[in-house]
């Protein structure tokens, strides 16, 4: 009676973990993250690198539109780096590139060139509207709020080092303001890796609870 109670409280155990696993394993809302090769207050000629993390199953990116933070006008900002086929459009509040939407899965990646960033600020948010060949949009721009989870949709912030306080290449910022480098052509690789961990161990729990299973209603039949 012992090992059959136990052997219940295990299959509780294995199918309330695989439960649990198929909670946690649920993809998590990709971003659009910023960075520079000189994030510091007041800094000139800066390459600021965006990255906007693919998300759709059906459909590439097809446009990035960039809303400039207090202090950057249009006439401030200009063409870096594109995806092949891509351009460069500025209006008085934003940038725009966009093109041919790119393969399924595969993550926006541009630059542009900003004269001089605001010598007072500390942080700059980005709020960027992603824009898919299907028509879907996702609005990156709800502001990350002090002591708040993070929104479900955060804007780009990158986080600036005080003027005067040395050279501050290659500092990066997410939606969040933490630091974090832009993600790798061909996004959601960490997300997609974690999935299908989190699906192997709950297929491999899956079997344990299976098998044991059929463990008891062996010992079952073989009662006189």
């Amino acid at each position: 009676m012992r090992s059959r109670s136990a052997l219940r409280l295990t299959l509780a155990a294995a199918l309330g973990l695989v439960a649990a696993v198929a909670v946690t394993a649920a993809p998590a809302w990709a971003h659009v993250q910023v960075s520079a090769d000189k994030a510091q207050a007041g800094a000139t000629n800066v390459t600021v690198s965006f990255n906007g993390e693919a998300e759709s199953t059906t459909a590439g990116i097809k446009s990035e539109q960039v809303f400039l933070p207090d202090g950057i006008t249009a006439n401030q900002v200009h063409q870096g780096k594109l995806p092949p086929g891509w351009t460069f459009t500025t209006a008085p509040d934003s940038f725009t590139v966009a093109g041919p939407a790119l393969p399924i899965g595969t993550d926006a990646q541009w630059s542009v060139v900003i004269d001089k960033l605001p010598a007072n600020a500390t942080q700059l948010v980005f709020k960027t509207i992603e824009t898919y060949g299907n028509g879907e949009v996702d609005r990156w721009i709800t502001e990350q709020q002090p002591g708040q989870p993070e929104p479900e949709h955060p804007a780009p912030v990158l986080t600036l080092t005080p003027a005067g306080a040395g050279t501050a290449g290659g500092t990066t910022g997410a939606a969040d303001g933490s630091s974090a480098a832009p993600a790798a052509s061909g996004g959601g690789s960490d997300t997609t890796a974690l999935a299908l961990g989190a699906a192997g161990l709950a297929a491999g729990l899956l079997g344990l609870a299976a098998g044991g299973t059929v463990w008891l209603r062996g010992r079952r039949d073989r009662r006189p």
